[in-house]
């Protein structure tokens, strides 16, 4: 048991005892006088009695006060509902009512605002940032609504009715909330919302809120506009992975004129043959823990699809963590053998801390003749440090910077990541390349590989 349990459960038990002592005196007490006065007269039902409702009064309290601090409602700091209160609050709503709107409410810069300003200031925003919620929408005439903090710095709000009735009201406040603040202290709030239309399952609809969120922070867009039911995404996404069913696509690379690298890509395959992308499929691999698998079962394919004849480098996204496993190592290094025509292309949001574990990792994979390559660079933080800190053979920029090549500063941050790749010996990567002119341009820049469906459409080499 761990220590904050122990003094938990002593902490309990010493404010059941003084609860429990004036009542337990009470009723010494009236047994005591009652033996006094009528002793003579007294039955044996008498003391079993008081027996019963001495042991009764302290089965109570102590019940009481356990039960008490089991049952907690509000949060401490922020004084909403806690999570576990509001998933069972919102649980019974979803049930009662055919319509239900769930909000997403966002500190994102919450952790910076605890370390600038400590953890004080942070659970002052927390309060505040609920408190000035819940009157906006009292002042839109909406009240008796459900709120809770369920992590860091994400409130979830519950409504009655469509969302439809609730989209305007939320891009008002984070309009309204482009210049919040707490006491000086710049506040940055973001926000989702979700109905039942997508789910009737409360921790669908929650998770749904933050890859919305995620969408919206990133300028993500799924590739298809048909909604499918989460319970039945999760269910098409294991069937394919159990039973192999995808299809893999490659498109050509080039350096120059030639053709280097074919990259792939993957859609996996539902039990009626719809296609599933890889944006409407990669967070549920995520959230059930399939990653391992999946990068496995892809890597197993583009070996086996790899003809020793072609002077092309097989390219796959692996995911990192994939990477820093050790049973998928393993399985690499049984898989590779003596075919040195892969290359992983990696990319996270958060700084892996252990850098010297993870880069001896690429070091043993290049050694086995694999290629590393990073993604996103000019997105992503972690993109630019891993340039930095692992020994790679190449990066990829992000495809915002190629779409905005001709502009003057894009073009000078191209210049800068294409100097700094050439002093390390690593090769800089541009997609989406759509024209000639921006071949032009992008070759102007240095760049070293070129890709987009101008130069190479996709191809595909396995499908089941």
């Amino acid at each position: 048991m761990f220590l904050p349990q122990t003094k938990e459960r002593e902490y309990r038990f010493k404010l059941a005892l003084r609860m429990g002592l004036p009542i337990f005196a009470l009723i010494l007490a009236l047994v005591s006088n009652t033996l006094i006065t009528t002793y003579d007269s007294l039955q044996v039902t008498f003391y079993i009695e008081s027996i019963l409702l001495l042991a009764f009064s302290i089965y109570f309290i102590f019940y009481l006060i356990y039960r008490g601090f089991d049952e907690k409602i509000t949060e401490v700091v922020s004084k909403t509902f806690t999570r576990e209160y509001l998933y069972k609050y919102l649980n019974k709503e979803l049930k009662k009512e055919k319509e239900y709107t769930l909000i997403l409410i966002s500190i994102d810069n919450l952790n910076d605002i605890n370390a600038r300003y400590g953890i004080k200031n942070g659970d002052k925003t927390l309060y505040q940032v609920a408190k000035d919620v819940s009157e906006y929408l009292e002042s839109k005439n909406i009240y008796n609504f459900a709120i809770g903090h369920v992590k860091g710095g994400d409130f979830v709000i519950g409504l009655k009715g469509n969302k439809n009735q609730y989209n305007t009201i939320l891009e008002l406040f984070c309009l309204k909330s482009s210049e919040y603040k707490v006491d000086d202290i710049e506040v940055k709030i973001s926000g989702a919302i979700v109905d039942t239309s997508f789910s009737n399952n409360l921790d669908y609809m929650i998770e749904n809120l933050f890859e919305i969120q995620e969408q919206i922070k990133y300028q993500k867009h799924t590739f298809s506009d048909e909604k499918i039911n989460p319970s039945e995404l999760e269910s098409f996404v294991i069937s394919a992975i159990k039973n192999r069913t995808f299809i893999l696509l490659t498109q050509n690379v080039f350096e120059n004129s030639k053709s280097v690298i074919k990259e792939c890509f993957v859609k996996l395959k539902t039990p009626n043959a719809k296609l599933l992308h890889q944006k409407s499929y990669m967070n549920v691999i995520n959230r059930l823990g399939l990653m391992v698998d999946f990068d496995l079962m892809v890597l197993e394919k583009t070996i086996a699809c790899i003809n020793d004849k072609e002077s092309e480098i097989f390219a796959l996204t692996i995911a990192p963590t994939s990477l820093r496993n050790p049973i998928f190592l393993m399985k690499i290094k049984e898989l590779i053998k003596n075919k040195n025509k892969i290359m992983f292309i990696i990319s996270e949001q958060e700084y892996y801390s252990y850098i010297e574990k993870f880069n001896n990792t690429l070091k043993s994979l290049r050694e086995m003749g694999i290629l590393i390559a990073i993604d996103r660079l000019g997105s992503m933080h972690t993109s630019f440090l891993y340039m930095r800190d692992l020994e790679i053979d190449a990066v990829r920029l992000d495809a915002q910077l190629t779409k905005e090549i001709r502009k003057r500063n894009y073009n000078s941050i191209i210049i800068g990541f294409v100097a700094m790749a050439q002093a390390r010996g690593i090769k800089i990567w541009m997609k989406m390349i759509e024209s000639e002119d921006t071949k032009m341009e992008a070759a102007k820049l240095q760049v070293d590989y070129f890709q987009g469906k101008y130069l190479s459409e996709l191809e595909k080499i396995y499908e089941k």
